[in-house]
């Protein structure tokens, strides 16, 4: 079954709208994002505002693979905050273990100082994983199908506008 290009541009912004949904309900559920995690909602909100203005305005190819480009990122992003969480490399010290203490006045060592501001979610931990695959890993998965959806539809797309009829 060969799906149209305007279907692949709906299925591939809904998966992002999805990703992004369920990105906020875990956070409501409590599972505070760190900021990489934070840097992968970015891409997917690109994605779905380009889906919308492919499948309503712009139904042309290079739409898609922008599109795409998005999914692409987010999976890069998703890939390299994995191998952060897995010691494959080191993440950035603002949000992992390696940033030490430099910047922290004396008070903010004291207990119960921590209640006082903002909570830091270290980048480096992972906070949630089903079946051996953390959040980031899950996006990065989902995230790969959909740019697969966006470059398929950015093949099967037009070029350009139809032209004028005289």
């Amino acid at each position: 079954m060969t799906l149209p290009f305007r279907t692949l541009v709906l299925l591939a912004s809904l998966g992002s709208a999805l990703l992004l949904a369920s990105a906020f309900l875990f956070q409501s559920l409590g599972y505070l994002p760190c900021a990489m995690c934070l840097w992968q909602r970015w891409p997917h909100a690109a994605a779905v505002v380009i889906g919308l203005a492919t499948y309503v305005f712009l139904p042309f190819r290079w739409m898609a693979a922008l599109g795409g480009l998005a999914a692409l990122s987010t999976a890069g992003i998703g890939i390299f905050h994995t191998g952060v969480e897995r010691d494959w490399w080191e993440g950035p010290a603002s949000c992992t273990g390696s940033g030490g203490l430099s910047g922290l006045e004396g008070g903010a060592l004291l207990p119960g100082a921590a209640d006082a501001g903002p909570r830091l979610i270290m980048c480096d931990q992972v906070s949630w994983e089903l079946m051996g695959l953390s959040m980031p890993s899950w996006n990065a998965l989902f995230s790969l199908i959909l740019a697969v959806l966006w470059f398929t539809a950015a093949a099967r797309g037009p070029a350009s506008a139809a032209p004028a009829r005289r």
